[in-house]
């Protein structure tokens, strides 16, 4: 790999990157985890890693069955992805990548869904069916439909700020993807560093938008 090439910050705690870093290098993508922002300012994009729930403070809300929680890594993602935007850099969140987006445009998540059930992690990811949106960048990749894995028992429940659906799980109103309107911001719920070969065309996409 060249050192000039195109190169993804994934912004989190090297020791829950791997699946990315390992997904990514696959495909002769370059990346680097990271939590520093000087790191994250050299890279041409931006990918928000799934992880625990997110501090309901920063969407206005008391502790109503959110865990894991790292209110460090939430700052410093949240700070992350304004510079990236500062700077119109490319954004991919992934599970609580996507949630994390949601928030920054001013969106609120429900923290135990009801439909957890199908969607939680039980030894291994969940899959289910979903439907995707037409005239959205995940149509133009898949079509009208895809098998996706699950691992999260929270979802988005109003929107951010200029943020569209993409997709939702297609036998529950359960959000699965966004995109922001005028931005190069996308957020997919499920997990593509883990669904073979599905996932490889997302994080190609996601490539082709780096300069």
């Amino acid at each position: 790999m060249s050192n000039t090439a195109p190169k993804i910050a994934i912004v989190g705690r090297s020791k829950d990157t791997v699946n990315y870093e390992r997904a990514l290098r696959r495909l002769s993508i370059p990346c680097i985890s990271t939590l520093a922002s000087s790191k994250m300012q050299s890279c041409n994009g931006l990918l928000l890693p799934g992880g625990g729930d997110i501090t309901p403070a920063f969407f206005g809300e008391k502790n109503n069955g959110s865990k894991n929680i790292d209110t460090e890594l939430d700052i410093i993602q949240l700070q992350a992805l304004e510079q990236a935007l500062r700077y119109e850099k490319p954004v991919l969140g992934i599970c609580k990548g996507m949630q994390i987006i949601n928030v920054f445009f001013g969106g609120t998540i429900i923290q135990h869904m009801n439909e957890y059930k199908i969607h939680q992690y039980q030894d291994g990811d969940q899959f289910h069916d979903s439907t995707i949106v037409p005239d959205t960048f995940l149509y133009s990749l898949y079509g009208s439909s895809l098998m996706v894995n699950s691992a999260h028992h929270q979802c988005l429940r109003r929107l951010g700020q200029n943020l569209r659906l993409a997709q939702y799980a297609s036998s529950t109103p359960v959000p699965e993807a966004v995109f922001h309107e005028s931005l190069p911001v996308y957020g997919v719920q499920w997990h593509p560093e883990r669904l073979f070969p599905d996932g490889d065309k997302l994080f190609l996409f996601f490539q082709s938008l780096l300069s």
